[in-house]
Order: C-alpha cells, then sequence, then structure tokens
C-alpha cells in the first residue's frame, strides 16, 4: 500500500472590513478556491483539485487558514489563490484576497513557521508603538512566542 502524500498551504486572509471577518468559514472558502483553480486550469485543474483538497482549518480572528492538497497538484491551488477576490457567504459577497505565508508537507512545519511569522510580525510592531504601555505589551508577546519556541525545541532535543 502506498502513501498519499500532502502538502498543506498555509495562508493570511487580507479583508478590508475587519468586521466581516468574523464571518469566514471553511466551506465558502473552500468553493471559492475551487471555482478559482477551475476558471484558471480548466477541467484539468477541477479535477486535481476535487481529489484529496481540503480546507483543514481556519482562524476568522487571526485571518489563518491551512489547505490540504495532493502533493501532485498544490502547484494548480497555489497559482490559483490570488485569483480567490472573494467570497459568498449566506448570500453576501465578502471581498477579501488570499497571501500564501508558508508550503510545507506536514502541518507540524506550518505551525512552527506561523510560530516564527508571528514573532517577526511582533519585532515589526515594536518600532511603531507610541507609549511606553503598549510597547511592554509587544514585548511581552515577543517573549511569550519566543519562549514557547525555546520550549519546542528543549523537547525536540530530548527525543534526539
Amino acid at each position: 500500500m502506498v502513501r498519499v502524500k500532502s502538502r498543506y498551504l498555509l495562508c493570511e486572509i487580507n479583508i478590508s472590513v475587519p468586521s466581516n471577518r468574523l464571518l469566514l468559514e471553511d466551506r465558502p472558502i473552500f468553493s471559492a478556491v475551487k471555482d478559482a483553480v477551475a476558471s484558471m486550469h480548466g477541467d484539468y485543474g477541477a479535477a486535481q483539485c476535487s481529489i484529496g483538497f481540503s480546507v483543514k482549518y481556519v482562524n476568522a480572528l487571526t485571518g489563518i487558514m491551512l489547505i490540504r492538497c495532493p502533493k501532485s497538484s498544490y502547484r494548480l491551488i497555489w497559482s490559483a489563490l490570488p485569483f480567490v477576490t472573494s467570497v459568498e457567504h449566506k448570500g453576501r459577497k465578502i471581498p477579501l484576497f488570499l497571501n500564501c505565508l508558508h508550503v510545507g508537507g506536514t502541518i507540524r512545519t506550518c505551525q512552527k513557521f506561523l510560530v516564527r511569522y508571528n514573532t517577526q510580525q511582533l519585532h515589526r510592531m515594536l518600532p511603531q508603538c507610541k507609549t511606553t504601555d503598549e510597547k511592554t505589551h509587544v514585548r511581552r508577546a515577543i517573549l511569550r512566542s519566543s519562549t514557547k519556541m525555546l520550549k519546542g525545541n528543549e523537547h525536540k532535543d530530548e527525543r534526539d
């Protein structure tokens, strides 16, 4: 028996109206990505997309989503992501665009990348803080994320 290899696309959902972010769900995003693949790559893309393609995780608060697809067709889906311009949810069109942050072989590698990415974003936010209270809040968030990374590396070293 042969194992089916998958790729995971970690994507950022960018919405112009932040209140619409709470309306996001996995099924409308799934159908929007599937329609974009079908329009960009035709019947071949739609057929490749229909096997093993799923939206594994959507976090409406942070705007992060995780897509699982077969290794053989992840480039088709990846290339169609910029053409997703809106998602229809309960009769409303929500304008958005998807930014692919990382392509990984496992969910765990995507999680590790997301921790590093969030830490980088916090470092970028630090110079833009105006009050000392904001700076201390961002510094604490950076310390929390770096502490989690260190704990993860200690557990990895213990297993080796």
